[in-house]
């Protein structure tokens, strides 16, 4: 019905423009010059304007783009959201960064051997519960996953030699993406019910898996002794250090190289902007200016070329607006699951930290995974934890969990 809404002639103007967006978008990061790529995100605001003209819309253009991946999910509620979000967020960095030298992660850096970094990775995502007779894991320049259906549900990652986290993080990651996949109902194969409910609760259980569980400090009382016994410079640390070094906090200028607390201001960045270019209050001309003041309000630091502002992401060379408020949808389902899950499992620390995985990935299989996408996602949300989407478990989260790893005032009751 969605697509039946929209022109052929749209359809294939857009194919068009994203055709020739995008090589000017690779040109305008290579050279840094915004100039390159300025005419043609203009033309994909046009046609993204348009699209939301032809879906039909009450308030805000956003509506109708948004719609198309998190159903009924209205402009109005994600300003609440990310409106919760900032207030809590950013006092919380401020807070940090006065006590930033708390965390000490000079042992993520040193010469790991790439090979030995993927065999761990695979080992681990086994131990979590990905069937490797139902996928594989191979390198690619952006970790990724792709299901082909139940049967083929691959995942990849990448490897600095120079960064631990960076394998180790972006297996954990689709590893969660896959566990949902995999733990679709049989009985909805070859269907169109086959697969997540959205992107936000597919983000759910990559940053669930990654975050809630892989950042923990049971998780790493389990796994680091033998991730030192691969790599002996780890042995001059022990488990609550490592714990304390994947989770620091330092406000940076790439999405994806951001840490768990300041992850959803730049999320924050980009849908804001997103919403002024689509309701005229933003010129794409005045997009850099405007990008780096919002960085430099939000998370203190200001870009120093357009390549590591406005340019990083590709989203913007195709018809992709309206969709970056997943991630953040993400985060804060997967903390709202979370709080259910340990009232159901309240043992759940001692089980990982005995590297015992099922009992989690079968609570997830029962509640989430097993009903594709027969649900909207708040439907999933009420039906799973009682309530809608809302911010107040995941502000709680991070709130606890870094005020006591940094020492701050607010320092939490709850387990790490």
């Amino acid at each position: 019905e969605k697509q039946r809404k929209v022109p052929p002639e749209h359809v294939a103007e857009s194919a068009r423009c994203a055709a020739h967006a995008h090589p000017a978008w690779v040109r305008a990061r290579k050279d840094n010059d915004f100039g390159h790529f300025a005419p043609h995100l203009k033309r994909n605001v046009e046609l993204s304007k348009k699209l939301a003209e032809y879906m039909g819309y009450d308030k805000h253009p956003y509506d109708a783009l948004s719609d198309r991946t998190e159903p009924g999910l209205t402009t109005e509620q994600l300003d609440r959201l990310f409106g919760e979000l900032k207030a809590a967020i950013v006092p919380l960095v401020k807070q940090i960064a006065a006590n930033r030298d708390a965390v000490d992660d000079r042992c993520l850096f040193g010469d790991f051997d790439p090979e030995k970094q993927l065999e761990f990775t695979h080992q681990l995502t086994a131990r979590l519960g990905y069937d490797y007779q139902r996928g594989r894991q191979d390198l690619s320049p952006h970790p990724f996953s792709v299901a082909f259906g139940p049967g083929d549900v691959r995942i990849t990652t990448r490897v600095r030699r120079d960064w631990l986290p960076y394998c180790l993080f972006s297996s954990i990651h689709e590893c969660g993406h896959a566990l949902y996949n995999q733990g679709i109902s049989r009985d909805l194969d070859r269907t169109p019910l086959w697969g997540g409910s959205s992107p936000g609760i597919h983000e759910s259980q990559s940053r669930l898996w990654e975050n809630l569980v892989g950042r923990s400090l049971p998780f790493w009382k389990h796994f680091f002794p033998e991730l030192a016994r691969r790599f002996p410079s780890l042995k001059k640390a022990d488990a609550e250090a490592f714990f304390k070094a994947v989770n620091k906090v330092q406000p940076s200028l790439i999405r994806t190289e951001a840490d768990e607390v300041t992850y959803n201001l730049h999320v924050v960045v980009r849908y804001e902007l997103e919403n002024e270019l689509l309701e005229d209050r933003l010129r794409v001309e005045d997009l850099p200016e405007a990008w780096n003041a919002r960085m430099k309000a939000y998370l203190g630091v200001a870009p120093p070329n357009d390549t590591e502002g406005c340019l990083q992401d590709i989203h913007w060379s195709g018809s992709a607006f309206g969709g970056f408020h997943g991630y953040t949808l993400g985060n804060v389902a997967g903390a709202q699951l979370m709080e259910k899950i340990r009232r159901d499992l309240p043992d759940l620390d001692r089980q990982v930290e005995a590297g015992e995985f099922q009992t989690l990935l079968g609570w997830l299989r029962d509640n989430v995974y097993r009903h594709g996408r027969k649900f909207t996602p708040n439907e999933l949300l009420e039906r799973v934890t009682g309530r809608p989407l809302v911010a107040g478990p995941w502000i709680a989260y991070v709130r606890g969990k870094f005020s006591a790893l940094y020492g701050l005032k607010e320092a939490a009751a709850r387990p790490l």
